[in-house]
């Protein structure tokens, strides 16, 4: 049984979809990143890494004491052992940290295969409660990432059975199936969820055709609220880190291999400052009972978009309140603007329309609060002065006040519309 003396500040999980993310996860705080790789991921249209970009990408994660887990969780049938003993030898040889398996066929091929390689359990096997606990934990895995369909005095129950690590999602999107388990997909287009390569039908718009009314297409609705009838708002469990961090929790994983580098980039910023936030609160004597995260916190998540926000079965299961039912996302009022290339003078490659006399915001990730400037002036490498420049030019810019003792890898931001 598990025994735990005092709160401990978990391990902040990040995704990295490719290269660029991966920098941005780590730039801005993660201590481990998970990752795919050209087979066995659950996220097949992601970019995701082949060998050579595979190691240098742990290359980068070590020299700055970040962990790399690569995702090796599809549902395997018997054409996907072929290659399975190889590709697990190249990942230790990589020297990842772990990989994330959901299938027990695999997982018994790895541990034959490479022994000391540490195996994490993905939330695709569905753990829900003590038993299966114990049973993955007496196989081997050292980490299990636990359903998403869990609540907390569930997750605290599961923490008393076992010494296995626990990671717990905290955010991101969600599936309208169990723990991400669906055929939805396969059924309606061909492309299978469980071999990664999800077409996410759960976000469609849908309509009803009576069969001898061909042509006339009728709202499917639920309260009055829309056609989106499988659209779930996006988790998030920052306002329920204490009671984590409480019930002894090891990890908390943000879902987000497909989203953009912007996206990545602010969800890590701000969860990493939450977590020192909490460390800081533990070192003063706080209870973590009676922690309320300033209001920041929520607002700087805000600003980040999506979906919406739901804490899923976290107090008490979820209904049509926890649906987005009228739209396939919110309204997105802020979107990245650039990432800083280099810093004297300011160098800016664009990911957004940026012009003359825009405000703009600055993401140190030493600080949740934002920087607000006005950009002054733009001018491209070749010396040409210009007043608005497109997506992916890269441009120096100069700012009032002044932006100082930014890194590489910072993001920048503005707001496209009035609130």
């Amino acid at each position: 049984m598990a025994e735990f003396l005092s709160p401990q500040i978990p391990e902040l999980l990040a995704p990295a979809g490719n290269f660029e993310k991966l920098i941005a996860a780590v730039h801005y705080g993660a201590d481990a990143v998970y990752l795919g790789g050209q087979k066995y991921s659950l996220r097949a249209r992601a970019a995701n890494f082949d060998a050579e970009e595979m190691r240098r990408a742990v290359d980068f994660a070590h020299a700055r004491g970040v962990k790399v887990y690569v995702t090796v969780n599809v549902f395997a049938h018997n054409r996907d052992f072929h290659d399975l003993e190889a590709y697990l030898r190249l990942l230790q040889e990589i020297d990842v940290d772990g990989c994330i398996v959901s299938d027990p066929g695999i997982l018994i091929v790895a541990q034959q295969v490479v022994p000391d390689l540490p195996l994490h359990l993905s939330t695709q096997a569905n753990v829900t409660n003590q038993a299966s606990a114990r049973f993955w934990a007496q196989h081997g895995i050292t980490r299990l990432n636990l359903a998403r369909e869990l609540g907390l005095e569930e997750i605290r129950a599961i923490r008393t059975a076992t010494d296995a690590e626990l990671e717990v999602f905290v955010h991101g999107a969600l599936c309208i199936s169990y723990s991400g388990r669906c055929m939805l997909s396969t059924y309606l287009t061909g492309r299978n969820a469980n071999q990664g390569d999800c077409a996410h039908p759960c976000r469609y718009s849908y309509a009803l055709v009576e069969a001898k009314r061909p042509g006339e297409y009728f709202p499917v609705e639920e309260d009055n609220r829309g056609t989106y009838i499988f659209n779930s708002r996006d988790l998030c469990l920052l306002r329920q880190l204490p009671a984590l961090v409480n019930a002894g929790v090891n990890a908390i994983k943000i879902e987000g291999r497909m989203k953009s580098i912007g996206y990545v980039g602010a969800v890590v910023r701000v969860y990493r400052q939450a977590l020192d936030w909490l460390r800081q609160q533990i070192v003063s004597g706080r209870p973590l009972d009676s922690l309320v995260f300033p209001e920041v916190f929520d607002s700087e998540l805000a600003k980040i978009g999506t979906r919406g926000q739901t804490e899923n079965f976290f107090h008490a299961p979820p209904s049509s309140d926890d649906m987005l039912y009228d739209t396939m996302r919110c309204d997105q009022r802020y979107v990245p603007v650039g990432i800083v290339r280099a810093t004297s003078p300011l160098l800016v490659e664009a990911r957004h329309v940026l012009a003359l006399g825009d405000p703009i915001e600055c993401l140190h990730r030493t600080t949740v609060e934002p920087i607000t400037v006005t950009v002054i002036k733009l001018q491209l490498e070749d010396g040409t002065v210009v007043d608005r420049v497109n997506p992916i030019t890269r441009v120096v810019i100069q700012t009032d006040p002044p932006l100082l003792d930014l890194e590489p890898y910072t993001l920048l931001r503005k707001c496209i519309t009035s609130a």
